[in-house]
């Protein structure tokens, strides 16, 4: 059957639409997990914690559902790459999953006692929620930029040769403390905006300069690390965009570097390391001169900049090998047949702006600031 779309059309776009569910993942849950991340450090007492609780109880949910959508289409468009990460990287998803099951769990129970050291303990709950899924998500991106240990056989059966502690070398630490740094600035952001002035919102402000400036300094120095390590490969020889989805059939190479490449061929793809710059010092700006659209602004600038670096840096790359560069997965030889693409973009065609119409109804119904005021006397509060 004739497809109004090319094979190769099709790949590149569902490798564009994979990076866009995951940015819109970082940008709605990911202010959502800067918050919980905040909330031992902005909250003094039970009144401010449920303060900074209540500015993302409304949506977090919801939020949520751009880390499911993001893992159906791997699973659906990429089957390869779903495949050999979730297995992979086992041990840390089972982290991430653990960590986030604490999130709803705390939300839940934290007020159902007024006992001060169960609520302490639902507290910490929450930032662990918050916290780790941002640290080790980052670990998860620096494993994959400097090449994931595993390898695929003659039937395309994956195997990896990792351990969960190797996952945490000093690059991959390096990228985790900036994803941690890049949600707190977003979630100190999202408070500037959503509750009222006063200590929460004053000590939100001071931690998200701070983050600010340290998502500037590692991601300023990731770069400097992706450029002087051996990180990148290329794909030797003419690329089979059309080809049949099998790794084993393209010859790929480690070359120190390479990652860079694709901003010397497309000088336009330079414009997401420049966001992943300027959005930390509009986002620092704004939280200094108390223009707290400007700050939230920025973090998300910054969120879409640096994330869109990593996957314009590797494209056509989306997991390559460290110890067998010609089992690395692409754009090219790891995506669901042409009939699958072509069907599932025209349902996310259908449904994908529902969803954004949906959601964008939802803040408009919900915007306003949190008070304390609101705190004591709505019953719907946590």
């Amino acid at each position: 059957m004739e497809l109004p779309l090319d094979y190769d059309v099709l790949r590149v776009i569902w490798w564009g639409l994979m990076g866009v569910l995951l940015i819109g993942f970082a940008l709605t849950d990911g202010f959502d997990l800067g918050v919980a991340a905040l909330l031992p450090f902005v909250a003094r007492d039970d009144a401010e914690r449920r303060l900074t609780i209540n500015s993302i109880a409304a949506t977090w949910e919801g939020n949520q559902v751009w880390f499911i959508l993001g893992g159906g289409a791997i699973f659906a468009a990429w089957p390869f790459v779903y495949a050999v990460s979730f297995s992979g990287f086992y041990l840390a998803m089972f982290l991430v999953l653990a960590a986030m099951i604490l999130r709803p769990v705390g939300f839940k129970y934290r007020s159902k006692k007024p006992d001060a050291r169960w609520r302490t303990r639902w507290d910490w709950a929450l930032f662990t929620g918050g916290a780790v899924p941002a640290l080790v998500f980052g670990v998860a991106v620096g494993n994959v930029l400097t090449g994931v240990p595993f390898r695929l056989d003659s039937d395309l059966r994956a195997f990896y040769d990792g351990t969960l502690l190797g996952l945490f070398h000093p690059f991959s630490l390096l990228c985790g403390l900036l994803s941690v740094a890049m949600l707190v600035l977003h979630g100190a952001a999202w408070l500037a905006i959503k509750i009222e002035h006063g200590p929460v919102h004053a000590r939100a402000a001071r931690i998200g300069q701070g983050a600010a400036l340290v998502a500037i300094l590692l991601f300023a120095l990731g770069g400097v690390m992706v450029a002087t390590m051996n990180m990148g490969m290329r794909i030797e020889g003419a690329v089979e965009a059309t080809g049949p989805s099998n790794p084993r059939l393209t010859q790929s190479v480690a070359v120190a570097g390479a990652w860079l490449d694709n901003y010397r061929h497309y000088p336009w793809m330079l414009a997401a390391p420049i966001l992943g710059l300027i959005g930390p010092l509009l986002a620092l700006a704004g939280i200094r001169a108390g223009r707290e659209a400007l700050a939230f602004g920025g973090s998300s600038l910054a969120t879409v900049g640096i994330i869109a670096t990593v996957g314009l840096s590797m494209f056509p790359f989306i997991l390559p090998s460290s110890i067998d560069p010609i089992s690395s997965l692409t754009v090219w030889n790891a995506s669901s047949s042409h009939l699958t693409l072509f069907v599932m973009l025209v349902v996310t065609i259908i449904f994908l702006p529902l969803v954004l119409l949906y959601t964008a109804w939802v803040y408009r119904v919900l915007f306003g600031r949190v008070t304390m005021k609101d705190v004591r006397t709505n019953p719907d509060f946590y």
